[in-house]
Formats: structure tokens, sequence, C-alpha cells
């Protein structure tokens, strides 16, 4: 269903306000490059401090540039199960192909309350569901044995995986079928997860490397191992100078150097200091994104 690279979009802002032309703009290019899939409101989207004005503007704004070029996966994720369904509810009336929905962070539920989390929404809206399943962000991991629980509901269809486990993609394959999507939420651990089953991944490099991103996992997909990680291993500094300090910081200020968008970033993040600065252009001219 969903498969390839997927960007998790940036979200540009202009005196603190939305750049929806940056936003479109940006949009344009992401397809024009070959991203195969866009992800608004995401966690890189800064959505912990998006109003709920906000928040669905975007995502209204993405499917309709977008206009069924590529699919859009909506981030629709709260700590507040009544929002997320919600946010989810307006994802689906906006035309989105899918909502992805972060496990609920600082509450701390039990495995029961994410099930439960789920579940509800799951029942509310008939959409597409991805989990996104983070443990860095929200303190919770959920478990094989939970995923498996909720692969059995009608809507959820897949995972973002951030654990950062070697083994949790194979893991989860075993546990919810082949066809149960996994997609990596770290540029990092892309092939791995590839190598145990999964399907792609929502990407944060993508917002600047949208087309060797998408070269990747196209030379993956056709059998190109060797091609897919000559690949990888160029992008592998920016990978790892992108989280270098607290994301979105460092992905806006590279698109900044792209001239996509301002590098400006909501409180309480702030830009990247100058050495990050400096490791993060050195990583862009290593992999042949500036001149």
């Amino acid at each position: 269903m969903f498969k390839g690279s997927f960007v998790a979009l940036i979200t540009p802002f202009d005196r603190g306000g939305i750049d929806e032309r940056a936003f479109g703009d940006l949009i344009e290019w992401q397809i024009a490059e070959g991203t195969h899939g866009l992800v608004p409101c995401g966690t890189t989207g800064e959505s912990p401090t998006l109003s709920h004005p906000e928040h669905e503007r975007l995502t209204r704004l993405c499917v309709e540039v977008a206009a069924g070029r590529v699919p859009v996966i909506a981030g629709t994720g709260s700590n507040s199960t009544s929002e997320a369904i919600s946010l989810t509810r307006h994802a689906k009336e906006c035309g989105a192909d899918g909502a992805l929905v972060v496990t609920p962070y600082y509450n701390k539920p039990t495995q029961e309350g994410l099930y439960r989390h789920f579940e509800a929404i799951n029942d509310a809206v008939d959409i597409p569901l991805l989990i996104y399943n983070i443990p860095g962000r929200s303190v919770v991991d959920m478990s094989v044995a939970t995923m498996q629980r909720c692969a059995r509901l009608s809507n959820i269809v897949g995972v973002k995986d951030a654990s950062n486990s070697a083994t949790r993609p194979l893991e989860t394959r075993i546990a919810c079928g082949e066809d149960f999507v996994q997609l990596s939420g770290e540029d990092a651990a892309v092939l791995a997860l590839l190598v145990e089953g999964g399907h792609g991944c929502i990407s944060v490099t993508a917002n600047v490397a949208p087309r060797l991103c998408a070269q990747m996992h196209e030379s993956w997909a056709s059998g190109d191992v060797a091609g897919s990680l000559a690949v990888q291993q160029r992008l592998m500094p920016l990978h790892d100078a992108l989280f270098a300090q607290t994301s979105p910081g460092p992905v806006k200020y590279a698109a900044s150097l792209l001239d996509k968008c301002a590098p400006d970033i909501r409180l309480p993040l702030v830009e990247p200091d100058p050495a990050t600065k400096d490791r993060i252009e050195s990583a862009m001219r290593s992999a042949g994104l500036l001149n």
C-alpha cells in the first residue's frame, strides 16, 4: 500500500506564521524529484507547536497541492485520544490517503492503554492508519505483541518504526504478516529494515535529498542491492549530521542552504549551533547537494 521514500515534511515559517508558498513549492519540488509520498504535520513538521487551525490547514494544503500524484499520509497523533480522533477525521475529510498516529507521549500508557488508544481511533475513522512507534520521543515502546493485536484491527495497516532495534522489523513481520507495512523512521537504519522485509521510509533527509532517497529505494526494489548501498553510504554523513542536534532544527537549516525555506524554528527548539551548521554544510557538499 505504502512503499518507497516518503518525506516527513518540514513546515516553513515566515515571521512566526506558516509560509504557505514555501510549503507548496517544497511539495512540488519533492514530487518532481521523485519522492514517493508526503507526510505533513509529523514531528519533523513541528506538530507539537502547531495550532489546530495550522495543523488542519497544512494537511488540506498538502492534499490539494499533491492532487493525487503521490499519496499523502497526514500526521494526526496526540497524547489525547479524542484529539487524535478529531485530527484523523479531518485528514480523511481532506482526502488524505492515510494517517500517521504517534504513540501517546508523556502519558506513558500501558500496553493495554496503547491498544485501546489505537482501537478507539480505528473504530472512529475509516482511513488507513500507521502507528508511529518512537520510544525516544514518546517514552513508550509498543511491544511486538501489542503491534500484533493492533494489526488485527480493520484500519491499521502498518507502522513507522523508530525503535532503532535491529531485530524489530523481522519480529514484526513474523507477528503481523508480510503485508503489514513497515516504514523506517530512522534514515540511518533504512537498509536494515528493507533487508528484514520492510517497505520504505518516512524520511527526514528526503527534505533536502529527495532524488537520492528515492533512488535508494528504487535500486533496492529493482534488485540492485549494491546500488542501493552506494547511495546510502553517500548519504550516511548527512543522516548523522541532521540528527546531531534535535530535529528538525538541523534539517530546516539544511533546507535553507538550498533556498527552500527560512531556517526558522519554533521554541522551545532552536537553530543548530555554529559547529553543527558547519557539519551539516560539509555533509551536504559531500553528498553532492551543494556546489
